[in-house]
């Protein structure tokens, strides 16, 4: 059961709150909460009553491993009930650690295992193309460690090659990448041919700019820095 209620940005904290224990993926997940906060509420075309509608846009968490900022918004947002936040992680709770597509209204994918978002957009869009939709946007958020998967790699290959311009991937730079990139991250997405934007992952005006700039006939990366990981 989904709520109508919905919150604002300053109530995020109060959500998130509710929400204790998994200190192990703590900055995973307070990493992302601007970059998530634009995307729900001034970027991506779904909400509660659209979650079915084949015309919908379409986010995939492959960061799952810190989804406390995600249960947050979706919170907020009324996709789910915020009184379920508190037993997160319970046996008795179906907002696990990895979110669970088939459990949590909203969620796309059930995601954790790093690598598997990228590709997972890539089959979306041309899930799309098949259908003959071409105005839904399939935004992934990724983390900058997930990028020395190599399924990862091959999708962004592909996704150049393809012109994918429904596809953006948003890549939070936390500076945990254990190999990092020659020329930086974004150049690890411009030599294949996407779109890429740099900006404060903090500055929400900036990633809402960024997201919402055209890209024609090529995806886009935004690549949001943010404080590094401890």
């Amino acid at each position: 059961m989904t709520t109508a209620t919905e919150s604002g940005f300053a109530d995020l904290p109060r959500l998130l709150s509710l929400m204790t224990g998994d200190e192990k993926h703590s900055a995973a997940s307070t990493s992302t909460l601007d970059v998530l906060w634009v995307l729900y509420d001034r970027v991506l075309d779904v909400s509660p009553s659209r979650m079915r509608d084949p015309a919908r846009d379409r986010f995939l968490l492959s960061k799952g491993h810190g989804p406390m900022s995600y249960y947050a918004v979706l919170a907020a947002k009324g996709f789910i009930d915020p009184g379920e936040l508190a037993d997160w992680g319970s046996d008795e709770s179906r907002l696990g650690m990895h979110p669970d597509r088939m459990r949590v209204p909203g969620v796309e994918i059930s995601s954790g295992s790093l690598g598997h978002g990228l590709p997972l957009a890539i089959g979306s869009v041309l899930g799309l193309r098949a259908q003959r939709l071409s105005r839904p946007k399939v935004v992934v958020l990724v983390g900058d460690a997930e990028l020395d998967e190599g399924s990862n790699h091959e999708a962004i290959a592909l996704a150049g090659r393809e012109a994918m311009d429904q596809l953006t991937a948003v890549v939070i730079d936390n500076s945990s990448s254990t190999h990092g990139w020659p020329g930086g991250i974004a150049r690890r997405f411009e030599v294949e041919g996407w779109v890429t934007r740099v900006v404060d992952g903090r500055d929400q005006d900036a990633l809402a700019a960024a997201f919402t700039e055209p890209h024609p006939a090529r995806p886009l990366a935004v690549i949001a820095v943010v404080e590094p990981k401890d």
